[in-house]
This record gives structure tokens, sequence and C-alpha cells, in this order.
């Protein structure tokens, strides 16, 4: 009887094939790990800032100093807060997140990963950007005066000045750098007027000529008059999938307020802290506690007839609220629509368009009435 037994076989360890595996996909791993967290990405991340409460105080000039003082007028006792939010941008044209950070930015809710030139456009450098929301926060801080001071039934003078003619514009040759503009197209301008308003006279007259009403330092009555009128037509500018409409013109605005607010806040540029800084003055000068002495936050622009607009970073801001114990926040309406659906938990937000319907919404909570009928950001 012949017994058959099966060759032997030279086969590789499995377990030793499969370290080597490993290992290459570790090392590939490590190698993809360290370009990430050196390779510059084209993108910055936005996140929540510092907080600020309109009616407390901040560092400024290394002293705690007041954000709203007040002179001349009574003031009264505040509790609770008024926050105002702000953004902070991690990167910028030359310094720029590494790859790793963006995707750790882009799975976090309270962070949004945005292209550079949305904030840093292409030919505009870091310090012109800066410079621009050091301009965009003074403005709005005279406007949040001039804005809470009509809203409590004080006038306030204002005169917006030409402060260049931009060569080969259509200004060109009709306006100079001095002249007082009182109206467009019938529209007055000397009263709780600001750039904002101006802008938006031009943008609503479009590309067809504008009837320019202004006064030129020298003009005695027998040359005319104080005032002289001029037809211009805007140009018409695209950019950045938007339109705009120009005169071509820089401006400036001088105020005459009938007593003395001063808003001191350090190292925050931009337009969106106008609504509560209005707010804050507002609860300064009239009795009692405007938020109900909860803590209250909120953002948006605001012009100087009390209108309140959108703002950039409104989700860090909510999250930023939210962080700080705000329970109740106030929105721009026309940012209702990056709102819904980011609402922290814990934060009740409402939707506002006008200083009113701020100080209505604030009126309400601060009562204990019925918040079902405030307006607030509707789900899709």
């Amino acid at each position: 009887m012949t017994l058959f037994t099966a060759p032997e076989r030279s086969t590789p360890p499995p377990r030793r094939r499969r370290s080597t595996v490993g290992l290459v996909f570790l090392a590939v791993a490590v190698v993809i790990g360290i370009v990430l967290s050196i390779l510059p990405a084209p993108y910055l991340i936005e996140q929540p800032g510092p907080v600020f409460d309109t009616l407390g105080t901040n560092e400024f000039d290394g002293k705690q100093t007041p954000l709203i003082s007040i002179e001349g007028h009574p003031t009264y006792a505040t509790a609770g807060s008024l926050d105002l939010l702000t953004v902070s941008v991690v990167g910028n044209q030359t310094q720029r997140p590494n790859w790793a950070e963006i995707v750790g930015a882009w799975f976090d809710p309270s962070k949004a990963v945005i292209p550079v030139d949305e904030i840093y456009p292409t030919g505009v450098s870091n310090k012109q950007v800066d410079q621009q929301n050091t301009l965009d926060m003074e403005q709005s801080q005279k406007s949040a005066v001039t804005a809470a001071l009509d809203h409590e039934g004080y006038d306030v003078g204002t005169s917006i000045t030409v402060s260049a003619v931009e060569k080969d514009s259509p200004a060109s040759g009709k306006l100079a750098k001095g002249d007082v503009i009182d109206s467009i197209n019938g529209v007055d301008l000397r009263q709780n007027s600001d750039v904002d308003t101006l802008r938006a006279l031009v943008t609503k007259n479009g590309s067809k000529p504008a009837t320019v009403r202004y006064s030129r330092s020298g003009d005695s009555e027998a040359q005319g008059g104080p005032t002289r009128v001029a037809t211009i037509t805007p140009q018409k500018v695209t950019g950045n999938g938007q339109t705009a409409y120009l005169l071509g013109i820089g401006a400036s605005v001088s105020y005459d307020f009938p007593f003395s607010v001063s808003l001191k806040l350090a190292d925050v540029g931009g337009p969106s802290a106008g609504q509560m800084f209005a707010l804050g003055i507002i609860d300064k000068i009239t009795p009692g506690e405007l938020n109900g002495g909860k803590r209250v936050a909120g953002t948006g622009t605001i012009t100087a007839n009390g209108t309140i607009g959108a703002i950039g970073g409104i989700r860090q801001k909510m999250y930023g609220a939210r962080a700080a114990g705000a329970t109740v926040f106030l929105a721009p309406a026309s940012n209702c629509n990056e709102v819904t659906g980011h609402i922290p938990s814990g934060l009740s937000v409402y939707a506002v368009s006008t200083l009113d319907q701020s100080v209505t919404v604030l009126d309400t909570v601060a009562s204990k009435g019925d918040v079902s009928s405030l307006p607030t950001c509707q789900s899709n």
C-alpha cells in the first residue's frame, strides 16, 4: 500500500505581510499629515471672537473705560447686558491657515471656512482692509448715536460733506471737495442722515440722472443763494457678483448732537456693532432696564434713521453669544437665511429691521409679555 503525502508549500507568514502593508499606510498617513499641517490653504477661518457688553467697560488706552460715556444728560442704572459680538478671522493674505486647520473648521458648527478674497479682495492690502474697518466702525458709532437720540425724540443735525472727487467720475467738474450735499432727488439729507443713506439713495436712483442739491463754501445770496443744483448720472459698476452705482465721490458726515455721547471700543473694526451701541445708549439715558436685567446679545449695522442691516459671520456671533451666557439674540431680518437651522440650543433669536422693532422686542422680554408675537426667522 502506497501512501501519498501532499507536497510541502512555502508561503510568507501572513502576519509579516499585513504588518508591512500597515507600516506603509502609516508612513503615507504621516506624510499627508505633515503636508496638511504645513501647506497653506486658499481659505480663511471665521470663528467667534470676544464679546463686549455695551453697558460695561473694556480696556482702552491701558485702563478700564466705559464703552458708552454720556455727559450733559442724566443717566440711569442698568442691569444685565447688551452684548455686541465680534468675529475673529484666522489668517490674512500672506499668513493663511493650513489644510489641517481648514478641515477641522469644516466640522465645527461655530466656525466657517471662506475664500481669502471674501475679506481681502485682490489688489487690496491687509493695511487697507484694516483702515476701512476702522472707518466703518467710526461711521457706525456716529450713526448709532444719531439713531438712538432720534428714537428718543432729539433732533440731530447732520451735514454730508464731499471729501474727495475722483478724476473723470460722474461728479467730476460738478461737485468739489468741501461741498455739502443737501438732498438727492428731493430727499433731504440735512437731518439724521449718513453716508449709508446717501449710498442707498444713489443705488435707488440707478443709472438715470439724479438731481443733487448742494451748498458750497463762499457762496452768497448775490451769487444765487446757498444752494446749487447739479444733474449727475451715477456710474454702474459690478464686482464679486454685485452691482453698485457711484457718483465718484468720497463723503464724510458731521453731526450736531444735543449732548455728548462717547463710544470707546478698542481693536474692533467694521460696522456691525451699530445696533447694540444704539440700544446701550437708549438704556443709559432712559429710566428702567431696557433688557429687563437679562443677558441680551445682538448684531447689525445701523443707519442714522434707525434701519438695521445685514452683517457677516452671523452664525459665529450666535455661538459667541450663547457661550457668553446670552439667552436673547437680536438678528438683522436680512440675515435670516443664515440664521434658520443654525441657532445654538438655549438661544432665542428675534429678527429685526429697525431700532424701533428692537426696542419693542426688549420691552416685551423685560415685561415678560407674549414673546410668541415677536418676529423670528421662520423655518424653510
